[in-house]
């Protein structure tokens, strides 16, 4: 059984332009009925590297937002944590949004290498993939697939301060 996710995120305003979140979670079932396995990401992590996995906005290769300071697996899931660009126009209204809760989505674009459908369920349960790029989107295929944090740049004359955001 995996750790469920808390509805509470605690929000930190900085100046850095930080997000946090699982891009996926194993062992759950995303609305292609896709569930990725522990391991799946392991083979493409270590061959890719960070910059070659780019944080796009809704999948779309022209709008690169940000860079991925951190992808792993762990028992979830798939860990990003990355930073917005905020000289480029579309980081700088995501940071925006993402801090005002408009906009909370991950989610992964890839390429399957190994996959299994179970006859029964009809879910692809997938073993290894290979991945193309981290996105932030409005809607992703999987629920769970969230920013939990996000650490922004802050309005001038304003000082840093936390606060609760909740998640339904």
């Amino acid at each position: 059984m995996h750790a469920p996710l808390s509805a509470t995120t605690r929000v930190s305003l900085a100046g850095d332009g930080t997000v946090e979140g699982y891009a996926s979670l194993f062992g759950e079932i995303d609305q292609a009925r896709d569930m990725v396995m522990p391991g799946a990401f392991t083979q493409t992590l270590q061959s890719r590297g960070l910059r070659r996995i780019p944080m796009l906005f809704q999948h779309d290769p022209s709008e690169l937002v940000g860079i991925w300071l951190d992808l792993h697996e762990d028992f979830r899931g798939l860990w990003a944590r990355g930073r917005l660009i905020p000289d480029v126009a579309r980081g700088r209204e995501l940071l925006a949004l993402v801090r005002e809760g408009a906009i909370d989505g991950l989610s992964i674009g890839y390429r399957t290498v190994r996959a299994k459908i179970d006859p029964k369920t009809r879910v692809r349960k997938l073993y290894q993939v290979d991945l193309w790029e981290v996105s932030i989107v409005t809607f992703p295929l999987l629920n769970g697939a969230r920013v939990r944090a996000v650490k922004g740049a802050r309005p001038r004359g304003t000082r840093i301060k936390s606060s609760f955001v909740h998640h339904a």
